[in-house]
């Protein structure tokens, strides 16, 4: 692994960066601690943050909550998935008064411009992992935060919705929960693949291979992070004139420059999951 970490701007993350295909370990991942006592302190486990996408998992402790600052605001110029991978996320739009709630195993996607607060419901601790696009490294995080008005008012509530719900029409939303039903299945690599959501910024999505299987060699438009979330799950990359193979355990991820080409391996008796962020674009 050739890792490049970026110096942050005061009240922004650090930038992992690689120069080639890399497995990153969940035990040798970036930590760091975002936010103050007024917005609330997250625990970050950043993975990667190239010039296309950014991946993170953050953390609160249960009853914790995050909400924004002057210095720490969360609106952002970017498309975000959050995938619960521990406890309940409770998340609201604080401009709006919208209000959320996914379970493990469970997605929110929202688009730019979204002011977003988060708590952790229940007796859990709270584990998300955050895909996000364009990344810090295009502007699309503090820098544009901080030159947006500022939220001065937070609500939680919409109380246009009393006494008419539910509503004749689905209402309008900006954090749209995905749950099973919501997934677009694929097999266009000859394994299993969900996606969870695709804009002109990033596609979001799940993998399952059986015992035994191998996705077809591909390459995407766009530089992938994939997390591995149970099974035996190896990775083949071909770059420039060098062959990678990497095991991923729990949490471990894997990242793939665009136009790298690759395939996913299952050497287990059980399905192997995962979920993967690729920006900007999924097709080569």
């Amino acid at each position: 692994m050739s890792l490049v970490e970026r110096p942050a701007l005061p009240g922004s993350s650090p930038r992992p960066t690689f120069a080639g295909p890399a497995l990153i370990r969940r035990a040798d991942v970036t930590r760091h601690v975002w936010g103050e006592p007024e917005s609330g302190e997250v625990f970050d486990w950043i993975y990667a943050s190239t010039e296309r996408v950014h991946m993170l998992v953050f953390g609160l402790p249960p009853g914790g909550a995050f909400r924004h600052s002057e210095a720490f605001r969360t609106v952002f110029a970017a498309d975000e998935v959050l995938y619960v991978l521990e406890g309940t996320l409770v998340i609201a739009d604080p401009e709006t008064g919208e209000v959320q709630r996914a379970a493990t195993g469970e997605s929110v996607f929202f688009r730019r411009d979204t002011w977003h607060h988060a708590f952790a419901l229940g007796p859990e601790p709270l584990r998300v992992l955050e895909l996000f696009a364009p990344p810090p490294a295009a502007g699309a995080s503090s820098a544009y935060a901080r030159a947006q008005p500022y939220l001065e008012v937070s609500s939680y509530a919409d109380d246009s919705r009393l006494s008419a719900w539910p509503p004749a029409e689905p209402p309008a939303q900006r954090l749209r929960v995905l749950r099973a039903g919501d997934v677009l299945y694929r097999r266009d690599l000859g394994v299993l693949c969900g996606i969870l959501a695709s804009t002109e910024h990033l596609t979001v999505a799940t993998l399952e291979i059986g015992p035994g299987e191998v996705a077809a060699l591909h390459a995407h438009g766009g530089d992938e992070v994939l997390m591995a979330l149970s099974g035996s799950l190896w990775v083949r990359a071909f770059h420039e004139d060098a062959v990678h193979v990497f095991e991923l355990g729990p949490e471990d991820v894997c990242y793939l420059p665009a136009g790298s080409r690759h395939e996913y391996r299952n050497a287990g008796g059980d399905t192997a999951q995962a979920i993967c962020g690729i920006a900007p674009s999924y097709l080569p």
